[in-house]
């Protein structure tokens, strides 16, 4: 199968392109500069240079693909609504470019505004900013063979930077490792390299359903996590309200456990990474 991926030099794209040149599938990555290029080049993947908001290369690419996985997203929090109508538009890009065929399209989502213990059938909250899920829903609307997939808010490894980097830099500028409250609320986890294996099962299995969540581990306490990073960091671990947190409060109260039992038994995906705690407890994670 030719894969076209957006986002293939990011954290998880690059996981995912190595994971399906590694099962014998043939990969082209978007680029946005000549290092990026480098690195895609030297994975075994033939590279498109362009941008997100290169509609008339992006059209013509995934026209000539098999199937096209998105995972790009400018995660510049100081304009993230021009970001969401930028990733809305993208979306609607590579699904118009697929529309009248059998071939499919993955998106990216998370978990932020579903219920907590959220199963794959729950639907996104209407009142979330980002609009991935529901430009992939209005895709399938029109007969387009589109499917999201749930990332959970940490996708973890040595590397990240993400979410849990954020908390290590807070932690590290203010001196104290902190949750909110009695840090009972939970976030769930997955390895990148287990995340990048359920986006290939989706499309080996034939894309079957809307929805398939990448997650490993089904819930981690944050205050667990901010243990975990005062140890690792030798600092104290308090509660603090949400001013602490700035403008990740909203992410650091968050309820986002999700259950992954669907998607497990649908594609067979058998996580082996190492859980959340475990794996940023770890020096390396520090570094």
């Amino acid at each position: 199968m030719h894969v076209f991926v957006t986002g293939a030099t990011g954290w998880v794209g690059s996981a995912i392109v190595e994971d399906l040149i590694g099962a014998g599938h043939q990969v082209t990555g978007l680029a946005r500069s000549d290092d990026k290029a480098a690195l895609l080049t030297a994975t075994g993947a033939q590279v498109v240079r362009g941008t997100l908001d290169d509609e008339t290369l992006l059209q013509q690419t995934a026209s000539n693909a098999d199937a096209v996985i998105h995972t790009a997203f400018n995660h510049d929090f100081s304009k993230f609504l021009e970001n969401v109508a930028q990733d809305q538009r993208v979306i609607e890009t590579l699904g118009g470019a697929l529309a009248g065929s059998d071939r499919p399209l993955i998106v990216t989502s998370g978990l932020s505004g579903l219920p907590a213990g959220a199963v794959e059938t729950d639907e996104p909250n209407p009142a979330s900013p980002r609009k991935s899920e529901n430009a992939a829903k209005a895709l399938r609307a029109r007969g387009v063979r589109a499917a999201t997939v749930r990332l959970a808010p940490s996708v973890h490894g040595v590397g990240d930077h993400g979410f849990i980097p954020i908390l290590v830099r807070l932690a590290r500028q203010t001196g104290v490792s902190a949750y909110i409250g009695d840090g009972r609320n939970e976030w769930s986890g997955v390895h990148r390299l287990d995340a990048a294996k359920v986006y290939r099962l989706v499309l080996e299995q034939g894309v079957t359903e809307p929805v398939y969540h990448a997650v490993a581990d089904d819930a981690a306490p944050f205050k667990g996590i901010a243990e975990t990073i005062g140890r690792q960091l030798a600092l104290p671990v308090v509660s603090r309200e949400r001013e602490h947190f700035g403008w990740f409060a909203n992410m650091a109260g968050g309820n986002m456990a999700a259950s992954s039992e669907r998607t497990r038994a649908l594609l067979g995906w058998n996580p082996v990474g190492p859980s959340l705690l475990t794996d940023i407890d770890q020096p390396d994670y520090y570094t």
